[in-house]
């Protein structure tokens, strides 16, 4: 009787709770509503790639095709295999920059956060105008620029501009304030340790999450970037991806059989991206404890 008695105490309890809070599954719908709007993109192309030329416009939106391996096959042998090349480009593009514009950002963040001299807080306030730069105004300048020198349609003319990123330096000056303590660089100086060891030995170790961070932000950015190298490059031999396959799609138009292609290597092209994500989410989601003094 008295287990009844819980139970129906309980019922009512949740009941009441649900009624005073009508509005409570409203922010899981519109979860759940933003999720399925940023997927089903992803989960059209998978279905699409599967498809044949011949199913491609005479089937069902959402029914899964039987030419997937074909298609694979096709997009490989497409040119001798451009793919292959474009493939490479972008991890180019993307890996390098994103090593290169991780370790700038992270010494550049450790200074702003960590050294008092004269403009660092004129410098800081730069950076954060220059997050509020769209890419697309610095394009063209940029251009101009790297065609002065003689690098335009160059490898460099897309990494370059890549290394220094005004987020990541942010990010990097936040992270290093919050994970490395005053007195643990102190107490290195006291050691007799320089300046160099300091940040080789203390700083960077515990800046790894924060590093890994502003590294995916700017991988990926790199990768789906399309502005630039469309800009910044003439020959196909240097595409990265997104300009190779947006090259595909402009032949289309005249050769509907592209499309095929096109769905296919924009699915692949999405993969590294997972794994990427799958393989170092463990250091991303490492919280700022990570840097606390033992």
């Amino acid at each position: 009787m008295a287990g009844v008695t819980a139970a129906t105490a309980h019922r009512r309890r949740a009941h009441g709770a649900s009624a005073g809070r009508p509005w409570g599954v409203a922010p899981t719908a519109l979860l759940l509503l933003g999720a399925i709007y940023c997927l089903f993109p992803v989960v059209w192309v998978l279905i699409a790639a599967t498809k044949s030329p011949g199913e491609l416009f005479s089937t069902s939106t959402l029914s899964f095709g039987t030419g997937f391996f074909d298609n694979v096959a096709e997009l490989f042998a497409y040119r001798d295999g451009v793919f292959w090349l474009w493939a490479a480009n972008t991890l180019f593009y993307a890996g390098g920059g994103a090593l290169l514009s991780t370790a700038v950002s992270a010494v550049s963040g450790f200074a702003l956060a960590k050294y008092r001299f004269r403009g660092r807080n004129a410098i800081f306030n730069l950076l954060i105008g220059g997050i509020l730069v769209p890419a697309v105004v610095l394009a063209i300048p940029q251009y101009l620029l790297f065609s002065e020198i003689g690098l335009a349609d160059s490898h460099w003319a897309v990494l370059l501009p890549q290394i220094l990123h005004p987020y990541g330096i942010y990010l990097a000056r936040v992270y290093a304030a919050a994970a490395i303590p005053d007195s643990l660089l102190e107490a290195g100086r006291i050691d007799g340790a320089g300046e160099g060891r300091l940040l080789s030995r203390v700083a960077l170790p515990l800046m790894v999450p924060g590093m890994v961070t502003i590294f995916l932000f700017q991988f990926v950015a790199i990768w789906n970037n399309f502005l630039l190298p469309f800009i910044m490059l003439g020959d196909d031999g240097k595409f990265p991806l997104t300009v190779g396959l947006y090259t595909l799609l402009a032949a289309g138009a005249n050769q509907p059989a592209l499309y095929n292609l096109i769905l296919t290597g924009a699915l692949l092209s999405i993969v590294p991206l997972i794994a990427l994500f799958l393989t170092m989410q463990r250091y991303w989601r490492t919280d700022l404890s990570s840097g606390a003094v033992k």
